[in-house]
């Protein structure tokens, strides 16, 4: 006798040997490439999977499939048409930014050069404390580190770089000293 899992189990294995082929012929005609499709394949499959016991049990399971697949693909159509719109508005944007100042290339060489003389935890700190404006108490659950401990570090760091940045920066320097996490 079959455990309710193991007729599942069994049900979803023949769904899927039934419907597989003309699923993904009709998401094949649909996407933009083959990635894309086996990716809607499995999302497809994986809703069944999770909603399989209101799917119905005649021939109107293909029928079902083929909706879920055919969402999942309208989505995927919004999805691109919203990045594709970001990216033209970036673009737009970095069309009329005003050109970067020789001064701001120098003092970014200076910035960088100051974090490559961190240790690479403090340097993560700092910048995701700089970059990503996050708050000791949340850098601590991405590092796994108390906050404390991370308000500590961010305060000797932060004094360091100070003076690194007061001093003069060397006349040349390896560029693997500036590439940012290139040490320990």
């Amino acid at each position: 006798m079959k455990s309710s899992a193991q007729a599942g189990r069994a049900a979803f294995e023949e769904l899927f040997r039934d419907t597989r082929a003309d699923l993904l012929a009709y998401i094949l005609r649909r996407s933009p490439n083959a990635e894309e499709a086996a990716d809607v394949l499995a999302e497809t499959y994986y809703v069944a999977w999770r909603k399989l016991d209101r799917i119905p049990n005649d021939d109107r399971a293909r029928l079902w499939l083929f909706g879920v697949a055919r969402n999942l693909l309208r989505k995927g159509v919004r999805r691109r048409h919203y990045a594709d719109k970001l990216v033209e508005r970036l673009a737009a944007e970095l069309r009329t930014a005003p050109p970067a100042d020789s001064r701001d290339h120098d003092r970014l060489a200076d910035v960088r050069r100051a974090l490559a003389g961190l240790a690479a935890p403090d340097r993560e700190i700092v910048t995701l404390t700089a970059w990503e404006g996050l708050t000791p108490s949340q850098i601590s659950i991405v590092m796994g580190m108390s906050a404390n401990v991370v308000r500590v570090r961010l305060h000797r760091a932060r004094k360091r770089l100070k003076r690194e940045l007061e001093t003069p920066a060397p006349t040349s320097l390896p560029a693997e000293q500036l590439a940012l996490g290139r040490d320990g």
